[in-house]
């Protein structure tokens, strides 16, 4: 293994974290020297991405993590800084580089204090990161919560309030209401870990080797059926599993455009994967006795979330409300346990995250031109924005998974696993795939197709560094629809590993 593979998974935690370091000392006038550090820092981090995606091996067979380091850190709790990913981690891992890498070129429009902004933008995503290649319970508890603690100043401070004719949702209120829900997610996910941890009585928090005692029978079938709501609750608040989603779309509404962008591109991954990671991999037992409860309430996702979105009138609430529906199709493929289920809802995960975060900047490029985000008052926009109207005709229609781009296959094998598995289920899924894309058309037929309006004569089309930072998000969307062969072989290594417990379902 060559230096460059020993400490890739470092440097994607460490970067961040140094740009941070960087930024506290950088004089808060230096905005041009802020910019620049904020946007250099995501382009070394795509690339780093895209080289742990690149090298990770599909045909490793038995090893399934790869490029692993272990520091030891406190050998009395059996706790060391231990990195490595499997096939779901590496697709995860280039999710966040992408995400990032837009979601830093947009941060630039940060009029207000660009400097603490990007600082705590990076911590977020050096939280992502860690969360992402950690192979330590502790370890990727320490970078969830990371993750998650940022969100409160970024959309309080920098955030914006949603004004309606009868009541107003101000940005503290989205900030505090996000910060409380996860808070208490995060409760229940701690008190599984600690009682994974006890119940095991290996003294260490390596899931590889919690893994190996719970294959020789270290948890119980009680202790499993117990111990596993608490991990799918708490980790599914921030994958917005309905009915503990409210917090997602006001948070998604109130916060800035590149803050929008992590929060429904890599931050509600995070749950669904610490499902998979904790649930799925440490508790097989528990996920068999949960399954159909969580496959039930994934498909009310799908549901009440695309009517949910139906009824918005304000463009971030349908996105908002569109990624809580469309999070559903993961939780779907979840709770299938089957080969192709878990296949699609890790490709639906990367899929909904470049989809997206597509979506809010364009979306934000509206709003700073027109300073409205009313889909009653906007309309005839494809007229004076012509270039905004293509990058969000192709957002929505990957969302109404129109064949050739990344939202069809990986509904498809959700879809296909459903049926597997809970036919009922999967066709009601296959119900809201079709709100959506009702919805969708609707929507662009109101607000860029509509009778062209006066007031909107005078707006000008996205510019050339946000519509570079689009078309960053539009290239794999269209990869994976066209060619999502290389993307499936490495989500199939580890998927193949996580199906072990299951008979290899």
């Amino acid at each position: 293994m060559s230096w460059a593979d020993r400490h890739a998974l470092e440097a994607l935690i460490y970067l961040p974290m140094l740009t941070a370091a960087v930024l506290v000392l950088t004089p808060p006038g230096a905005r041009r020297t802020i910019h620049a550090i904020g946007v250099g820092t995501g382009l070394l981090l795509l690339i780093g991405s895209i080289y742990v995606f690149w090298v990770f091996d599909h045909g490793a067979g038995a090893a399934t993590f790869q490029l692993t380091r272990v520091y030891p850190w406190v050998e009395q709790l059996g706790i060391d800084f231990r990195l490595g990913v499997d096939g779901v981690g590496a697709l995860m891992v280039l999710l966040t580089g992408i995400v990032s890498f837009t979601a830093a070129i947009i941060a630039t429009t940060a009029e207000r204090e660009p400097k603490p902004y990007y600082t705590l933008l990076y911590l977020l995503i050096a939280g992502v990161y860690g969360t992402f290649v950690s192979i330590d319970l502790f370890f990727l508890f320490f970078f969830y919560e990371l993750a998650v603690v940022p969100m409160y100043l970024l959309i309080a401070v920098w955030g914006s309030s949603s004004k309606f004719a009868d009541f107003a949702r101000t940005k503290e209120y989205g900030a505090m209401k996000l910060v409380l829900m996860l808070v208490a997610g995060s409760v229940l996910v701690w008190i599984a870990i600690i009682a994974i941890y006890v119940e095991a009585g290996i003294g260490s928090f390596d899931i590889l080797a919690l893994q190996a005692a719970s294959y020789d029978g270290a948890f119980s079938d009680g202790f499993q059926r117990v111990v596993f709501p608490l991990a799918m609750i708490g980790f599914g608040v921030l994958a917005g599993l309905w009915p503990f989603h409210t917090w997602s779309p006001d948070g998604h509404v109130a916060a800035p455009t590149s803050v929008s962008m992590l929060h429904a591109g890599v931050l509600m991954k995070l749950g669904a994967f610490g499902i998979i990671r904790v649930g799925m991999t440490l508790l097989p037992s528990g996920m068999e006795d949960w399954a159909l409860i969580l496959f039930v309430l994934a498909t009310a996702n799908v549901i009440y979330g695309a009517i949910s979105a139906m009824a918005q009138t304000d463009l971030k609430y349908v996105v908002g409300y569109s990624s809580v529906s469309h999070m559903g199709y993961v939780l779907m493929g979840i709770a299938t346990m089957d080969a192709l289920g878990l296949t699609g809802a890790t490709l639906q995960m990367f899929s909904h995250g470049v989809m997206t975060a597509l979506f809010f900047a364009v979306v934000g490029v509206i709003y700073d031109r027109a300073h409205t985000r009313d889909t009653l008052a906007l309309n005839g926009l494809a007229s004076r924005m012509r270039v905004t109207t293509a990058l969000f005709v192709i957002a929505g229609l990957t969302s109404l998974g129109l064949p050739g781009l990344s939202g069809f296959i990986s509904e498809l094998l959700v879809f296909i696993g459903a049926f597997r598995t809970q036919p009922i289920l999967g066709a009601l899924g296959v119900v809201g795939a079709a709100i959506t894309a009702v919805y969708i058309l609707r929507l662009i037929a109101r607000v860029f197709f509509g009778p062209r309006s006066r007031d909107w004569n005078a707006l000008p089309d996205i510019s050339a560094r946000e519509g570079f930072a689009a078309g960053v998000l539009v290239v794999p969307i269209v990869l994976v629809g066209v060619y999502p062969q290389p993307f499936l072989r490495v989500i199939d290594s580890g998927v193949t590993a996580l199906l072990r417990p299951f008979g290899g379902a």
